[in-house]
């Protein structure tokens, strides 16, 4: 009879994502039979009496401040908003925004297209037309860095997961550019800031036409994201709707590309751009919405096998609409066109989409509150923003995907090791697994092993020998074999990870 072979770590990992179990959902979000919702508050976006549309939104990332709400529009302002204040009237958003403003101040000469909250909600990172990035102060509305460099309005704006002084930011020049906020030009200029690294053309096809004076069509960055494992990149541009995977110590070209498309019908349909880019809280799901009126989502697990699932319903008429992923990875939120908001399950990508309707003109920037379960909020060419609680008391049925790895992964290192240990223990005798102190390990009275004393010099020896024993078991599993991502959450050191590959499945 064959000897029964316990599955490694990642074996065992691997198997729950392809399987997944049912896990009970906290109370979130209403089904699809809940069509009508009315905004729980809305507020105007003017200066001096002056209308602004509003461009780029962003919730605070920390619990004790998710209430906030970033704003940007059109003039380079940008406005905090406490969306915790009590709205008596919708209709009247010119007094909403007096009440609910926390401050304001003048950060550009120009539009800002994108806004991202950085180091415990202390610093604002934002994009703008003017060509330049800036960080500041929040609590001060002072500029601390001015990140100079592209040639065109820069797009979109990312900072790495841990390591938020490095920031990724795309340009319509067609360039994305790497930056550290920590380095500065000289001391003279102690706030500009030049590029790591910058790349020209990343997503200009060869085939493209080019117009006089050199200029190319359609070549600009529309959205950048640091992924989770902290040395890829994910872009995508106006010229089609392909997304380029990239590894940040190896620019010289993408490692991998993802398109909704089959090859056979690429040449037709892949030239619709994609406006905005987003991931869940675990980073293994990104979105991606498409010109052609399509929300895609991508498993960065399985990008051989292009979009797992798509998103119909809303008007994606204008790179200024956005869409987002709830954290959790069980919900889309997407802006549209026709003057609504719209809301997926992701379990029921066919179903007819909740419908936020309010808004009186084209609904452009949307984000999730990351800590308050069910609040979002929607900016609109309306000159409003408004807020949405969708919150119900009732379980949802979706199987959020997230949540399931969450669970899967919320396992201590020490837990880990200790687990690699054992299943290396496993294949010895019994007699090596007998119980034993801190002092020394005796063997039973048949055993034909000898005492064994330990010192402290020796364990720390003991425990160098096992955590070696580690790495090679990590080594040698069937999914290190096969360059396929053990985990995004517990990516290996750095020092094993040759390429981006060793992250994702190629076939």
């Amino acid at each position: 009879m064959e000897a029964f072979h316990r599955p490694s770590f990642f074996q065992d990992i691997q198997s729950r994502e392809l399987n997944g179990f049912r896990v009970r959902k906290r109370p979130y979000y209403m089904g699809n039979e809940s069509q009508d919702l009315a905004p729980i508050g809305a507020v105007a976006v003017e200066h001096d009496g002056d209308p602004s549309p509003p461009m780029a939104l962003s919730f605070c990332k920390t619990n004790k401040n998710a209430h906030i709400l970033a704003l940007t529009d059109e003039g380079g302002y940008i406005g905090l908003y406490n969306t915790r204040q009590k709205f008596p009237d919708s209709t009247h958003c010119e007094e909403n925004a007096e009440k609910a403003k926390v401050s304001e101040w003048v950060a550009h000469d120009n539009a800002i297209f994108d806004i991202c909250w950085i180091k415990e909600d202390t610093n604002l990172l934002t994009a703008s037309g003017d060509q330049s990035i800036k960080v500041w102060d929040a609590q001060e509305k002072k500029c601390i860095r001015a990140l100079m460099g592209h040639t065109g309005s820069v797009k979109s704006i990312s900072s790495h997961p841990t390591n938020q002084d490095l920031v990724a930011s795309g340009s319509r020049d067609g360039s994305f550019a790497l930056w550290d906020t920590r380095c500065s030009n000289s001391t003279h200029q102690k706030l500009c800031v030049s590029p790591i690294t910058t790349i020209h053309e990343a997503h200009l096809s060869c085939g493209r036409r080019r117009l006089r004076h050199g200029k190319a069509e359609s070549m600009s960055i529309t959205s950048v994201l640091y992924l989770k494992d902290e040395v890829s990149i994910a872009t995508a541009g106006a010229v089609d709707s392909v997304i380029k995977f990239w590894d940040t110590r190896h620019l010289k070209g993408p490692v991998i590309q993802a398109c909704p498309y089959s090859e056979s019908s690429a040449k037709e349909k892949r030239l619709h751009g994609i406006s905005s880019l987003s991931q869940d809280l675990s980073g293994v799901f990104i979105t991606a919405s498409c010109m052609d009126h399509r929300i895609y989502m991508y498993n960065v697990l399985q990008l051989e096998k292009g979009a797992t699932k798509t998103f119909s319903g809303g008007r994606i008429e204008s790179f200024f609409v956005k869409s987002a992923i709830s954290p959790d990875a069980s919900h889309i939120l997407s802006g549209s066109g026709d003057g609504n908001a719209y809301i997926w399950q992701v379990s029921k990508p066919h179903m007819d989409p909740i419908t936020l309707k309010s808004h009186d003109g084209e609904v452009t920037a949307v984000d999730w509150c990351p800590s308050e379960i069910g609040k979002l909020a929607t900016c609109s060419d309306d000159f409003t923003v408004r807020f949405w609680n969708i919150q119900r008391s009732n379980y949802s049925n979706t199987r959020s995907p997230s949540s399931i790895r969450k669970r899967v992964m919320a396992m201590p290192r020490m837990k880990c090791r200790k687990l690699f240990v054992d299943e290396t223990s496993s294949t010895k005798s019994d007699t090596e697994n007998q119980p034993s102190n801190d002092v020394s390990h005796v063997n039973s009275p048949g055993s034909s092993r000898k005492c064994e004393v330990s010192t402290p010099e020796s364990q720390e020896k003991r425990i160098s020998f096992l955590n070696s024993e580690v790495k090679v078991n990590l080594e040698k599993t069937p999914e290190a074999e096969m360059k396929s991502p053990s985990s995004v959450l517990n990516p290996p050191s750095s020092l094993k990870r040759k390429t981006i590959l060793d992250y994702f499945l190629v076939s």
